[in-house]
């Protein structure tokens, strides 16, 4: 079975997927959204939005209905392994300002189901419980179209003029175009979880580093709060036996952590996901695009990730209007390839932020400078936290000057 009854294909159905198709479709762009889910479904995911989301959110029109579901975020806290405390607020004295001031935590079931309802009012046709097992091309390897595998057994070919991968760290279309790259470092994964009853938990994000993994806590909203916890991916075995004992008996091995989860309990049996650090060697071939994770997912401490993916769909849906326009292959071609160009102006800076940040978890002594410095200049704490917001330019960061404070100037008492 052939068919082509849409220009744009758009393989997976969460934030960057929902977004492409949103885009697309209030420009009267035939969307059809593929997804392997039956949605609301939930996502192993930090679950915090950047102030700046709240930006993309609003023009979606679907702010109002989110922040009142989810709780609002006024920065971060970070805790090293010595116990040295610094805390970051997004409404700060540096002079940049972000859509809102507050950041947004809120169940991904939630988030992803409203994003993708959007998507479907736009005018994007959503299928859900379809399976992609490869791309279609043409003569000149071109992408044309996806073979799929739908709920009820069946299987067929759809065609199009572009596909997007927008299906996450492991990405289907990614790997069948050749374009997924794993790096060798760092090797980490995640389980993520939800409790009730954990105490003193805050209006801040809260990232506890430690000697053996790190642990990012935020409220949720309605009671829940979210665990995301990290580890080094030879804790893979240790953990694939039970989740829950794991998660809980780490959590009780920190004495800072202990008696705030003394009386919680598990809302849901934790999720695993990893390793990270997937990086695609370019986000573009010929007739297809790589959007969110399925481009780009380093490490989850900075909690970039949905606003990532948020922003890639705005940046994709004009490079594919500008393809569809063009009158040759040669032409839009090229409209594809300035998708990964203007990709890295977006996020250059902050992919090295990222790596910078990702070699500090792993060696207490920075981290524990850091943490000192950050702590002793409010103001770096602030720009840093502001930079994670996705609303101060990641350049602020690593000046030289800033980074000298960071890491050689003396810390002020």
């Amino acid at each position: 079975m052939h068919t082509e009854n849409a220009d744009v294909l758009i393989v997976g159905g969460g934030p960057a997927g929902a977004s492409t198709a949103f885009q697309l479709a209030r420009q009267g762009v035939r969307v059809r959204v593929l997804e392997r889910s039956r949605f609301p479904r939930a996502k192993p995911c930090a679950e915090c939005l950047s102030p700046q989301a709240s930006r993309i959110l609003h023009e979606m029109g679907v702010l109002s209905e989110l922040e009142p579901r989810g709780a609002l975020l006024r920065g971060m806290v970070v805790r090293s392994p010595d116990g040295t405390s610094a805390t970051g607020d997004y409404a700060a004295s540096h002079g940049f300002r972000a859509f809102r001031d507050r950041g947004l935590a809120i169940r991904r079931e939630l988030l992803d189901d409203v994003l993708l309802r959007r998507a479907r009012e736009a005018g994007a046709r959503i299928d859900e419980r379809v399976r992609i097992s490869d791309v279609l091309r043409d003569a000149r390897n071109a992408v044309r179209g996806v073979r799929i595998l739908a709920s009820d057994g069946s299987t067929g070919e759809l065609l199009a003029p572009i596909v997007v991968g927008a299906d996450g760290l492991r990405s289907v279309i990614a790997r069948r175009l050749g374009l997924a790259r794993t790096a060798a470092w760092p090797r980490r994964i995640s389980l993520v979880a939800h409790y009730r009853g954990v105490g003193n938990v805050s209006d801040y994000v809260e990232m506890h580093v430690e000697r053996d993994g790190f642990v990012g806590i935020a409220d949720v909203g309605d009671g829940v709060t979210t665990v995301a916890a990290v580890f080094p991916e030879r804790r893979a075995r240790d953990i694939s036996g039970d989740r829950s004992g794991f998660l809980d008996r780490w959590l009780a091995s920190k004495p800072h952590l202990a008696a705030r989860f003394s009386r919680a309990t598990h809302d849901a049996h934790p999720m695993a996901i990893g390793p990270f650090a997937s990086h695609a060697r370019r986000a573009w071939h010929p007739g297809a695009l790589l959007v969110g994770d399925a481009a780009d997912f380093f490490d989850p401490f900075t909690g970039e990730g949905i606003y990532s993916a948020l922003r890639g769909g705005e940046l994709v849906s004009q490079a594919i209007h500008d393809a569809l326009e063009a009158t040759s292959e040669s032409v839009a071609s090229d409209a594809l390839r300035t998708y990964d160009t203007a990709r890295r102006r977006e996020f250059g800076d902050k992919w090295r932020v990222e790596r910078l940040i990702g070699i500090g978890v792993a060696a207490p002594p920075i981290v524990n400078r850091t943490a000192r410095a950050l702590r002793g200049r409010k103001s770096l704490a602030d720009l840093l936290v502001g930079v994670t917001g996705d609303f101060v330019p990641a350049r602020e960061v690593l000046r030289l000057g800033y980074l000298a404070r960071l890491f050689v100037a003396p810390i002020p008492n």
